[in-house]
């Protein structure tokens, strides 16, 4: 069993070569201390494992072996271009790495955004692979029911890929959050570094490309969401920008074992913006009696 008191970015980081061509990052905590649950971060630009789930880790780690995976084309992972649909060629990458990892017990997957369309593709695509899934105003789940679409953070993630400006992305994360104080010079400058690399935007550009591509329709989740066995938590932030609250209404019906939690006074980063409310409430569903059927 590991403790958790001086959990750093460096203490944390592993490299696995999942494959000839792919080399993934992850961080790692909590050894021993329980169930092993996943974390896949969000698509903006600049996001990884660590920028999304940085404070969470140490807190879930308690009571959970933590995978904190930079996705393909994010953080200091790989970042192929030529890729089918991005939540198929996620859960790919994520199930390559249990397996070189050597974890065959069913894992909870707990995704925010992209993160959480990969889970959902993962749990499809491996059904005995997944476990409960806790997904954070989800990608490809989500279908809007009343707000515009493309919504206004997706425009606004465009238009930085269409232009990688400090500005542009300053205005896509001020977007993300309802509490405006989360978005700091610091994180703005932290998160414009790792985005603006030639590699990093030509990574978001396929990944945006392969949900219009030839299997686009793997990224269609809310129409295979009826398949899903696992218990699903999911957890919104009314005022999402970015995948609107409205997007859980028909996810909310199709999923067979599902709960939905709406934080009012929040935004597309529950986790942050409702940090302390966010851990118990994970932490209570991934550690509830019952065995996934």
């Amino acid at each position: 069993m590991t403790t958790t008191a001086e959990l750093t970015f460096e203490s944390t980081s592993r490299y696995a070569q999942v494959r000839p061509d792919l080399r993934l990052h992850y961080h790692e905590a909590g050894s021993g201390n329980g169930p092993t649950i996943v974390l896949l971060h969000g698509g903006g630009p600049g996001a990884s494992s660590w920028s999304n789930f940085a404070r969470n880790i140490p807190v879930l780690a308690q009571n959970f072996h933590v995978l904190a995976v930079d996705q393909p084309g994010f953080g200091k992972s790989d970042k192929p271009v030529d890729h089918p649909q991005y939540f198929a060629h996620s859960a790919s990458a994520l199930k390559d790495l249990l397996d070189h990892l050597q974890i065959t017990d069913r894992v909870h997957i707990l995704g925010n955004s992209l993160g959480g369309g990969a889970a959902v593709r993962f749990a499809l695509d491996y059904p005995d692979r997944a476990g409960k899934l806790v997904l954070m105003g989800p990608g490809g789940l989500s279908l809007n029911a009343f707000a515009p679409d493309p919504t206004e953070g997706v425009k606004l993630l465009s238009r930085f890929n269409f232009e990688p400006t400090r500005a542009n992305l300053e205005a896509f994360l001020r977007i993300m959050v309802f509490d405006q104080k989360l978005i700091t010079e610091e994180l703005i400058d932290e998160r414009f570094e790792s985005a603006k690399t030639p590699e990093a935007l030509a990574a978001t550009r396929a990944m945006g490309k392969s949900f219009s591509g030839p299997d686009f329709e793997l990224g269609m989740l809310w129409r295979d969401a009826y398949k899903l066995r696992q218990p699903v938590l999911l957890i919104w932030g009314r005022e999402d920008r970015v995948n609107p609250l409205d997007g859980a209404i028909i996810a909310t019906k199709m999923i067979p074992r599902v709960q939905l939690h709406v934080f009012g006074g929040c935004g597309h980063w529950a986790q942050l913006e409702k940090f302390h409310e966010f851990n118990r409430l994970a932490t209570d569903f991934l550690s509830g009696s019952g065995k996934e059927k």
